[in-house]
């Protein structure tokens, strides 16, 4: 047993297990933030533009089980659906930013390769130094 909680506690408390259980905290509040951004600003104003009380309203009737009392029907309810696929679509959307702006900052600038410096241009003397050692090695 105690083998196996030393194990559990070097799993536990590795590096990638405690970034993820970080990422995922970050993760929900995100989801949060995104999810009233959409049920509070973009569904209304959604809604405002088709003329409907709220996306969660559009449904359709299944089984009527009672007149008196619409909560005991059973229904459909495909606005709701609707909405849960905006929401998700939204969260993607900046999630893909979040990332790509990341890796942008992660990646390396490209480095340029090297231009091969020319050779230094020589001297006078130097090309006459030259020219004797070639009539020299001639004769």
């Amino acid at each position: 047993m105690k083998k196996f909680l030393t194990e559990f506690k070097e799993f536990a408390l590795k590096g990638n297990v405690m970034d993820l259980a970080v990422g995922m905290m970050i993760g929900s509040a995100f989801g949060k933030i995104v999810s009233s951004l959409v049920n509070d600003i973009l569904m209304p104003l959604i809604a405002g533009i088709f003329r409907l009380e709220s996306f969660a309203s559009l449904k359709i009737l299944l089984v009527e089980k009672s007149t008196e009392d619409p909560s005991l029907n059973v229904y459909l309810n495909y606005g709701q659906f609707i909405q849960n696929i905006i929401d998700f679509l939204i969260i993607a959307l900046c999630i893909f930013f979040l990332v790509k702006a990341i890796n942008k900052l992660h990646k390396k600038p490209e480095e340029k390769p090297a231009e091969e410096p020319a050779p230094p241009e020589k001297s006078d003397e130097l090309k006459a130094l030259e020219e004797i050692v070639e009539l020299l090695k001639n004769k």
